[in-house]
């Protein structure tokens, strides 16, 4: 994947910008309305193994292109892209609806293979969710998972993120519970980052040893693992956000994602 070649110390180093402000641009177009961005074309190809191997054609120099249009786009991802690419910074979200727009510029830094893009934008979104002391909603993991392979890095984080709050959790909530059920890929990949925890033999609860809680809890009359609580106290933090952000997460969920 491209993020490990940033992680193995593969990635190019880094150009001074001025260097890389060519005089020749390329003409790039976004969205439906097929709306303008003219951006320097050496800036790009540095940074994009993608846009190098579109522009700089060596096999067949008659097919050279200067422009690309990406219409399924939105303006505001690209925007953001464009932003990373002059200044090498994201806005760091405030919100977690913020993050709906950073997972798009991540898609779309996959895409481009822009390995120090898709690194900065994972680190965002994580410091984001540990810092609010807050986790990924099932909506943001099923998005994620419609639109990225195994092995990838977004993926990892998040799975790592929901398998710490399902552990810590009182309860497995309903919409989390469901999700499981459905989605075995989603459920091998909890228990994955469970074990890469590699937790000592005594923090881990022996079902066959007689002494010990088994795992079997009464809550409001319901005995036994077959009990799902509607929302626990966990859940509830972050309840609020993914309220406000609910329209915008279902239009994204396609027919790829998990629920």
């Amino acid at each position: 994947m491209s993020s490990e070649a940033s992680q193995n110390g593969d990635e190019k180093p880094q150009k001074p910008l001025h260097e890389l402000l060519s005089s020749t641009l390329v003409d790039l177009y976004v969205g439906e309305e097929n709306n303008h961005y003219p951006l320097h074309e050496k800036l790009l190809c540095h940074h994009s193994p993608f846009f190098a191997s579109l522009f700089y054609n060596k096999e067949n120099k008659s097919s050279r292109t200067k422009e690309y249009g990406f219409p399924e786009l939105e303006d505001q991802t690209f925007a953001l892209f464009v932003g990373w690419l002059y200044a090498h910074a994201i806005r760091a979200p405030e919100e977690e609806r913020d993050i709906g727009p950073l997972l798009d510029l991540y898609f779309l830094a996959t895409k481009l293979q822009i390995a120090a893009l898709e690194t900065d934008i994972v680190e965002s979104v994580r410091a984001f969710y540990h810092t609010n002391e807050t986790y990924p909603g099932l909506r943001r993991v099923q998005y994620v998972y419609a639109n990225t392979d195994e092995d990838n890095v977004m993926r990892e984080m998040m799975v790592g993120s929901v398998a710490r709050y399902l552990t810590l959790a009182d309860s497995i909530p309903e919409h989390w519970a469901n999700a499981l059920k459905k989605n075995g890929q989603l459920s091998v990949d909890i228990i994955r980052s469970i074990q890469e925890w590699h937790l000592e033999a005594r923090q881990v609860p022996d079902a066959r040893d007689a002494s010990v809680d088994r795992g079997r809890n009464t809550f409001k009359g319901a005995v036994g693992f077959s009990h799902v609580e509607e929302g626990s106290s966990m859940e509830n933090v972050k309840e609020e956000n993914e309220e406000e952000d609910e329209e915008e997460d279902e239009s994204h969920v396609n027919g790829n994602g998990v629920a």
